[in-house]
């Protein structure tokens, strides 16, 4: 997902499957032929844009069908992912296999759900993809909720070190909680509040729903809005449209909701001023510290029917063995999987994923060609890790920090890749997250070789940091980058830049229109981005350097403990 507009997801979701339903067994996509690549291309092992456009175009051609795990997709994309890995001369990366299998719990909402809600006196319904968007992370086939109260909760946020609880003094068991997207002080531009303008953890909609469920309440609903989110309504339908993947319960304990979803601004608007509340004056207050929650004078019902299925997916994982210390490791990643085909939808229904995020995986492919070609190589181990399930909340991330290949105290640092600029060169890089860990302090003279500055992103607002998969590492402290393109474009300047993200987030993010485009693709900004990230790793890989984060950062406590333990043990022995 990419950092400029990305559902998310963000961030670190799981789901389960229903406890004492018996399950269904687990299968995967039958065998798919192998992928067609252009027999007269041949691969240079220098990172280049030949090489780079001809592993995007495969990996987005419509023959891949839009990559959705768990489906023929899914077996183009993964044979063809190892089969560049063997061509570059890896060796598989989980033990003696290329893939590590990933379970997932397969949700289909039906389409035809409507959220039925009494108020007034009157009843009416919420039709699904127009006025909202509800689905379950239970894995049960059919959720009933009856007459649910529902109460708007301000920003559903209980944040204790910053004196924040918009749950304070209510039993929350059975009820439906209405929320905003964001952080308090988003909407009402108050720097006080959280982090000021960057969003916090707190603002994403994975930590709202994962609150509310910890409550006690029945269902959760987050009022859309373009800003808050920093995508529009048709985002938030086409992501949650289809089959949605969680993980099995085995692998997340956390509780969780009866029914999630979203109300469009509209549907939200009619439900408050039907209960005597003015939306905009709602914002308000919500965004003052003391808010208590508010009735909304209504109770809803919903009878929503989900085809179940328990299948799998894979991660692809390729390893270059250090040549001195093997047993420590830099690891670079990217996720490989995209919406897949929406069938029904009228004309291109194939949701391509060529920015999102065939580049990456292309990314991680042109680097791993460069370093199995270096001399000397690397003394480190170098992983390069293709993920699956980042468009349903970064699963195939999680699932790897729970089952890890090589031991979370053995990455010296992570760099992950997800979806490059293709605007051509640029004067800056953006880093997403900046101010984070000591692997900018390697980036930055090397991008000062390119001329190049680094900064944060534009739109910290928007919370990208927990929207990728690093954040799943970064969660449980391995030092991890997010940085790729620039704004302030060589062609155009910043203005250049701008309207470029703007016109992707608007006119291709999630859309049948994210396609490979070698006419309009400007790939030697791309090429630089890469050996700037190429650089980075490269350097960590042939050195003993432990970054960490910077003081002040909440993920330096989990990395401090773990080294502390790591050192600890090696004493002992």
């Amino acid at each position: 997902m990419p950092r400029k507009l990305l559902l998310c997801l963000a961030a670190s979701a799981a789901l389960v499957a229903c406890k004492g339903e018996q399950a269904a067994p687990v299968t995967a996509a039958p065998p798919a032929p192998a992928p067609t690549q252009a027999p007269t291309h041949a691969f240079d092992a220098q990172i280049n844009a030949g090489d780079f456009g001809e592993l995007v175009k495969q990996l987005a051609s419509d023959a891949f069908e839009g990559r959705a795990p768990g489906t023929q997709g899914e077996e183009l994309t993964v044979n063809y992912i190892r089969d560049q890995m063997q061509r570059i001369g890896l060796q598989p990366g989980n033990g003696d296999s290329w893939f590590q299998d990933v379970p997932m719990t397969e949700t289909t909402a039906d389409p035809g759900t409507v959220l039925k809600i009494q108020q007034g006196g009157a009843s009416r319904d919420l039709a699904f993809g127009t006025d909202m968007v509800i689905g379950t992370r239970t894995g049960q086939p059919e959720i009933r909720i009856d007459n649910s109260e529902l109460v708007f909760v301000g920003y559903g946020v209980d944040a204790p070190e910053q004196n924040w609880n918009d749950y304070a003094g209510q039993d929350w068991k059975g009820k439906t909680v209405v929320m905003f997207v964001n952080d308090p002080g988003f909407h009402s531009n108050d720097a006080r509040l959280f982090d000021g303008k960057r969003m916090t953890y707190y603002g994403r909609w994975t930590y709202k729903f994962e609150e509310a469920a910890r409550k006690g309440a029945a269902a959760a609903l987050i009022v859309h809005d373009t800003a808050g989110a920093s995508y529009g309504w048709d985002v938030v339908k086409n992501s949650w449209g289809g089959a949605q993947y969680d993980l099995p319960a085995a692998e997340d304990k956390e509780p969780r909701l009866q029914a999630q979803g979203w109300l469009s601004a509209e549907a939200a608007r009619t439900l408050f001023t039907d209960a005597g509340l003015d939306l905009d004056k709602a914002y308000r207050d919500a965004n003052k510290r003391g808010f208590k929650p508010v009735p909304l004078q209504a109770s809803l019902s919903l009878d929503l029917k989900s085809t179940i299925a328990q299948k799998k997916s894979r991660n692809v994982v390729g390893v270059l063995p250090g040549s001195k210390r093997a047993d420590e490791a830099v690891l670079y990643m990217a996720h490989w999987d995209h919406l897949g085909k929406h069938e029904g939808e009228e004309g291109d229904n194939i949701y391509n994923g060529a920015v999102d995020n065939a580049t990456g995986v292309a990314g991680i492919l042109e680097i791993a060609d460069a370093m199995a070609h270096q001399a000397p190589p690397p003394e480190r181990s170098v992983v390069f890790l293709a993920v699956t399930l980042e468009e349903s909340g970064l699963l195939g991330s999680q699932y790897y920090v729970n089952h890890p290949t090589f031991p979370l105290d053995k990455i010296a640092g992570v760099i992950n890749i997800d979806a490059m600029s293709v605007n051509g060169r640029a004067r800056d890089m953006t880093v997403t997250g900046f101010g984070s860990s000591e692997l900018e302090d390697i980036l930055k003279p090397l991008a000062a070789a390119q001329n190049r500055t680094l900064h944060a992103e534009s739109s910290v607002q928007s919370g990208f940091y927990f929207r990728s998969d690093h954040f799943n590492f970064a969660k449980a402290g391995v030092p991890a980058l997010y940085a790729d393109g620039g704004e302030d474009l060589v062609d155009g300047g910043i203005e250049a830049g701008k309207r470029a993200a703007e016109a992707y987030g608007k006119d291709r993010y999630h859309s049948p229109k994210d396609e490979y485009d070698p006419a309009t693709w400007k790939l030697d900004g791309t090429v630089e981005d890469l050996q700037l990230l190429y650089g980075v790793g490269n350097q960590l890989a042939g050195g003993d350097a432990w970054p960490n984060w910077y003081e002040g950062n909440p993920f330096k406590a989990n990395r401090d403990a773990m080294m502390k333990s790591k050192a600890s043990n090696a004493e002992a022995k």
